[in-house]
This record gives C-alpha cells, sequence and structure tokens, in this order.
C-alpha cells in the first residue's frame, strides 16, 4: 500500500509538472511580466497564480468544478471571460510596449510594488482561476489520484499543494532566468519586444480557448 501511495505521488507530480512546463497562459503573463516590470512584479503574479490553483483544487474536491462543467451555459460564460481576460492582457502588454520610455522607467519602478502590487497579484490569480487547461486538470486528472473508498482531504489538499509547489518554484526560476538575462542585455528595447511577443501570444491564447468545445 504505501509503494502505491508514494506511485501515485510520483505519477501526479509528474503529470503536474508537465502541466505546468507547457507552453500556455500562465508561462506568457510571467514572460511579459518578468522582461517589462521586474522580477518583483513576477513573483506577485505567481503568488497569484499558486493560490488560484488552491481555488482549483477545492473547487474539484468539493463538486463544483463537475457541476459547472455539466452546465453549458455556466461553461460558455467561464469560456467567454477567460478569452476575454487574456485578450484584454495581450492588447494591454502591446499598448504598453509603445508607452513605455526610459524617462518614465524610473518612476514607474519606484512605485510599481506599492501601486500596482495587488494588481500584479490579481493577474497571476485571475490568469489561472480562468486558465482552461488547469480546469481540465482538475476535471479530469485530479479525481484519478483520489480514492472515494479512502477519501482524506488532508491528502486531496496534499496534492494540490504540490502543484501548486512545482508552480511556485518552475515560474521562479523562470523569473530569475529572464532577469539576468535582461540585466546583461546591452539594447533596452529587448524589453518593449517580449512585451509585444507575450501580448501577442496572449491573444492567441485567447481565440484558443474561443475554440474549445
Amino acid at each position: 500500500m504505501e509503494n502505491l501511495i508514494v506511485n501515485d505521488i510520483l505519477a501526479f507530480s509528474l503529470i503536474a509538472l508537465l502541466l505546468v512546463i507547457s507552453p500556455g497562459p500562465n508561462g506568457v503573463l510571467i514572460l511579459k511580466t518578468a522582461s517589462a516590470q521586474g522580477k518583483h512584479a513576477s513573483i506577485l503574479n505567481i503568488w497569484g497564480l499558486t493560490v488560484a490553483t488552491f481555488f482549483h483544487g477545492a473547487l474539484s474536491i468539493f463538486g463544483f468544478s463537475a457541476l459547472l462543467m455539466q452546465s453549458a451555459d455556466l461553461y460558455f460564460i467561464v469560456k467567454i471571460l477567460g478569452a476575454g481576460y487574456l485578450f484584454y492582457i495581450g492588447v494591454k502588454a502591446i499598448i504598453n510596449s509603445y508607452k513605455t520610455t526610459n524617462n518614465d522607467k524610473e518612476t514607474k519602478n519606484i512605485t510599481s510594488t506599492e501601486r500596482k502590487g495587488l494588481s500584479y497579484f490579481n493577474e497571476g490569480f485571475i490568469t489561472q482561476i480562468l486558465n482552461p487547461k488547469v480546469s481540465m486538470f482538475y476535471l479530469a486528472a485530479f479525481p484519478q489520484f483520489i480514492s472515494p473508498d479512502n477519501f482524506s482531504y488532508l491528502n486531496a489538499f496534499s496534492l494540490v499543494s504540490i502543484h501548486a509547489s512545482i508552480i511556485f518554484f518552475w515560474f521562479t526560476g523562470v523569473t530569475f532566468a529572464i532577469d539576468r538575462i535582461k540585466s546583461s542585455a546591452k539594447n533596452s528595447k529587448i524589453g518593449n519586444w517580449v512585451q509585444r511577443l507575450s501580448g501577442s501570444a496572449m491573444i492567441y491564447f485567447s481565440s484558443l480557448i474561443l475554440k474549445q468545445k
């Protein structure tokens, strides 16, 4: 029985890792924020992603995810909200990349954490909440690792904690890697181009969400 539990944990961790590192809105969000607003703003994004993961887990554990998927109207609304939010972030990133100048960067950096800290957290939280890839994971894959005969809230939330930890450490590593690359880059316009590419990717992902059935 112990070996089976260990095997389940390892299998879940591997699936969660593959989900986290695969291309998607979360990775694009971190790329955009870390390259344009810096590592501190990106870490706040990551905290938002992490907290939202526990929210997804709770919805699945208490049965709300299945209820959502059974309602075509509710699922359609969530899909529209998700696509619309990603489109909004994408367009905003592209517009901001053209607004950024060397003169106002210093002022933005001084007030960024105080004035926009909550907005960066919210950005990560909402992106994860409306991420259909994560919703499907907690609807289809997650229940396979929970035994209805020997159910435990502690075990269920422990699995969610593993997923959340992978998200936190993976994207923190990505953030510091981007920060190092940005620090060594001589061209200050690189961040603007990364924002434009990230914004375009967000718009692309929003179109993919709309195409999902």
